[in-house]
């Protein structure tokens, strides 16, 4: 019978599911392997083929470690709070809930169909009470920490979908979303501070098997700079006399600040701005609001600026300097002013290019008329310092700001502390009451932990306020209580967690997602943590990573968790894009369906081609073209096992132990694969089997085809394409399920080739080539070439001036 996946795929996820053939259970007596994929928000759309790339290679990792020996953890769940399901409610007036619970049952159905060994009895999603409690639990640990608080502070506002939106939901000034205009608002919020662990969040980088782009970007995003803070002062107007406090890397240069820059949000530009210049300064902030920070930021876009009319006093030289505002200064970012020095700084070079203001040199080794010299040199211009190396000059220079009162050195940070509130309803609650001390005066109040989980009030509509608030607000009867302690009338925090919260800390939950009396056993935690391998995109490289690390320090500096860091190693799947060479979208049309895939060539066809496409870092297009000759292997693959009756073909499988080229066939391939599968290398495993296949199937037409060798390669291809690996192990006559049947092993003498080919060069040209036994000598090699018709030709009865053999490689003659 030909090899039908749509009949043996459902059979072997039924047996897998009834039997808990992956359930993980702790086992002190076997090493661990907790292998974790980055949990998908289960939108409406449903997968496409891009999404199970890295789940495929996980769970094919997951099927080999088991085949080890290795108690294996690999869990799935869902990351379900958020935005889009609330938009869609107010789309369509269907509640979030039952939006998210359609949703994930289409991904769940969808992942089964492609037969990943998950252990199902752990399936966790983030919208859950159960789960969401401990997120509440984790924030009261960070509010008794004193990590959060509330704050006043600027966040983009969509005035489309009436909420707070992160730098990363801006794009071009406009909402990510929904394409709405986005302003600047100050807004009271629940803040974390990550910035306290900063330095940790740095180095223990060190600690991690990640890529190094990731790291970078880590690092780049915490910005840790040390320099020197340096005070100017106001020169005239209602501001005189005020210190304008900046923060810089380059004290050296400060004899070179020929302006200053605020950020069009610092407190102090009104009072700097003259009467004459208000008019186009108002107008120039109300433009910067609508700007996201990243945009500002932009190295690539032009500068642009407003003089206020306003001086401040160089510290170092007492001369008065004008003050501009700038989009490029951001009021987040040290200290919302820079001094300006445009002969060292290119993005102040541009801006005094455009501007006309004076460019000094301070530094020797470049020529400021063309561009500015940020690198080393002697200083020149600068009184105090002049003839000093940079390294010298900074040192001095920062003692001297120090000893006159005018500045320090100082370390900072572009790391902001993070802004934890969302103006929405389909969000953990954050478990704070707010409670009257006095009349009109309140003051926010932790829950106590039996009061958790705070649920989110069933309501009907879930339209935003427009005042800032969330929709929460807007519910009397859930806001307005009591305080069970003191009987005096509370609030109930309106504002919602974002949907980073769940996602911090999922990975612990995996470990024990029953458990009701707390969110991990600390056993449990100890024997699993940390996560061994996880997989996910690159496009969490920085925030997701960064949260759930300064989550999981607090947690360890608690004693909650046994680990500095959370995940030891990381790889980032490359995405795969359409068949257009576009990321995939419905609105290109170049989506496809895994459904549809699977319904045409099985999962396990699917799951080969997608790790047959490339490395798994890389990006790939889809290629429907090539799908064929993979489906095609496992025919191949189907038809050596079994004959026309569905039956094992006993006139070619042999009951005989493979023997010569067969053999060493075998042998390199186990090694190739199991070396391959260490690194990860699913493209060129499966590029291994293919070959060995095609020597099989040579032996079996010659009736030698031994049924040892078959099924190795069964156990081999297994954790690619699980189905059909199942079904002809037990075609063979086994009893079990092969999860966990031992993982071939080569015999390293079987590699060691019976002869080997050397080619002979004399004088670097090659005159012929020798079939010798791997183990022959030098002297043995070049007698038995001097031997040779061919080589007495160019020799000409010459003996060599030298002989050099390279073991396996090569027989150099040299004849003069």
């Amino acid at each position: 019978m030909p090899y039908r996946p749509e009949a043996i795929e459902p059979k072997w996820q039924a047996y897998w599911e009834s039997r808990k053939t992956f359930k993980a259970v702790e086992d002190p007596s076997r090493p661990k392997f907790y292998c974790l994929d980055m949990f998908p928000y289960p939108s409406g759309a449903g997968l496409h083929v891009g999404h199970p790339e890295g789940y495929t290679a996980t769970d094919i990792l997951c099927r080999y470690q088991r085949m080890r020996g290795w108690n294996v953890l690999h869990p799935m769940g869902w990351d379900a709070f958020g935005l889009p399901a609330e938009n869609y409610a107010i789309k369509t007036g269907t509640h979030p809930a039952a939006t998210t619970r359609k949703n994930i049952d289409t991904f769940r159905r969808q992942i089964k169909a492609l037969g990943f060994s998950y252990d199902w009895d752990r399936e966790i999603e983030t919208t859950d009470p159960a789960y969401y409690r401990w997120t509440q639990w984790i924030f009261l640990k960070l509010y008794e920490k004193g990590l959060a608080r509330e704050a006043l502070a600027p966040i983009n506002w969509c005035e489309s979908c009436k909420t707070g939106l992160a730098n990363e939901e801006v794009k071009e000034g406009v909402c990510d979303r929904c394409g709405g205009p986005i302003v600047k608002r100050n807004i009271r919020q629940w803040v974390l501070k990550i910035t306290a662990y900063a330095d940790r969040l740095l180095e223990d980088l060190e600690e991690v098997e990640w890529p190094d782009s990731t790291k970078e970007m880590q690092k780049n995003w915490i910005g840790r700079s040390e320099g020197a803070d340096a005070d100017f002062k106001v020169a005239d107007g209602p501001a005189a006399g005020k210190a304008i406090r900046v923060f810089t890397t380059r004290p050296d240069t400060l004899f070179g600040a020929t302006y200053m820059v605020l950020a069009p949000e610092h407190p102090l530009v009104d009072a700097v701005t003259t009467d004459g210049r208000r008019a186009e300064v108002v107008s120039y902030r109300q433009a910067a609001a609508k700007k996201s920070d990243l945009d500002r930021t932009d190295l690539a876009r032009e500068k642009t600026g407003v003089f206020t009319g306003g001086r401040a006093v160089n510290p170092v030289n007492g001369k008065e300097i004008p003050i501009w505002i700038s989009d490029y200064v951001l009021i987040s970012y040290g200290t919302g002013a820079i001094m300006a020095v445009p002969g060292h700084d290119q993005r102040d070079w541009e801006f005094a290019k455009k501007f006309g203001l004076p460019i000094v040199e301070v530094v020797k080794g470049g020529d400021i008329a063309k561009e500015a010299y940020p690198g080393d040199g002697i200083l020149v211009n600068s009184p105090l310092i002049d003839g000093l190396p940079v390294p010298e000059a900074k040192k001095k220079i920062t003692r001297w700001l120090d000893e006159k009162g005018l500045g320090k050195a100082a370390v900072n940070y572009k790391l902001r502390d993070w802004v934890f509130s969302r103006q929405r309803y389909w969000g953990e609650p954050i478990p704070v009451r707010h409670v009257e001390r006095s009349r009109g005066a309140w003051e926010p109040e932790p829950l106590d932990e039996s009061e958790l989980p705070l649920l989110l009030p069933d309501v009907g509509s879930y339209e935003p306020t427009g005042t800032g608030e969330s929709p929460l607000a807007g519910i009397a009867s859930w806001v307005e209580h009591k305080d069970p302690k003191t009987g005096r009338p509370a609030r109930r925090e309106t504002n919602t967690m974002p949907q980073w919260a769940g996602s911090c800390w999922y990975y612990l939950r995996f470990i024990d997602p029953r458990n009701s009396g707390r969110g991990w056993d600390p056993a449990k935690e100890r024997y699993w943590m940390p996560v061994d391998l996880y997989v996910g995109g690159a496009e969490h490289a920085v925030l997701h990573l960064l949260y759930a690390r300064f989550w999981h320090k607090v947690l360890y500096d608690l004693g909650c968790v046994s680990t500095k860091e959370p995940f030891k190693k990381l790889i980032h799947q490359g995405p795969i894009l359409g068949e257009d060479g576009q990321k995939m979208s419905k609105s290109l049309g170049n989506v496809v369906n895994p459904d549809e895939v699977i319904e045409e060539y099985g999962a396990d066809t699917m799951r080969l081609f997608e790790m047959f496409l490339g490395p798994l870092e890389v990006v790939k297009p889809w290629n429907k073209s090539q799908i064929l000759g993979v489906h095609r292997f496992l025919h191949r693959v189907w038809s050596l096992c079994l004959d026309d009756a569905d039956q094992v073909r006993r006139d070619q499988v042999a009951e005989v132990e493979p023997e010569g080229d067969l053999r060493r066939a075998l042998h390199k391939t186990i090694a190739a694969v199991t070396e391959d599968l260490e690194g990860m290398r699913f493209n060129t495993a499966i590029s291994r089997m293919m070959e060995l296949v095609n020597a099989l199937q040579e032996a079996a037409r010659a009736g030698k085809a031994p049924r040892k060798a078959i099924e190795a390669l069964v156990l081999l291809l297994s954790p690619f394409a699980p189905h059909i690996g199942e079904e002809l192990w037990e075609k063979f006559g086994h009893k079990e399920s092969l999860a966990y049947e031992p993982w071939p092993v080569h015999d390293p003498a079987a590699l060691v080739e019976a002869t080997i080919e050397i080619p002979v060069q004399i004088n670097g040209k090659v005159r012929d080539r020798l079939t010798v036994a791997p183990s022959i000598s030098a002297a043995e090699i070049e007698a038995l070439a001097l031997a040779r018709d061919r080589v007495k030709e160019h020799v000409g009865g010459k003996k060599p001036a030298k002989a050099i053999y390279v073991p396996g490689k090569l027989l150099s003659l040299v004849v003069k």
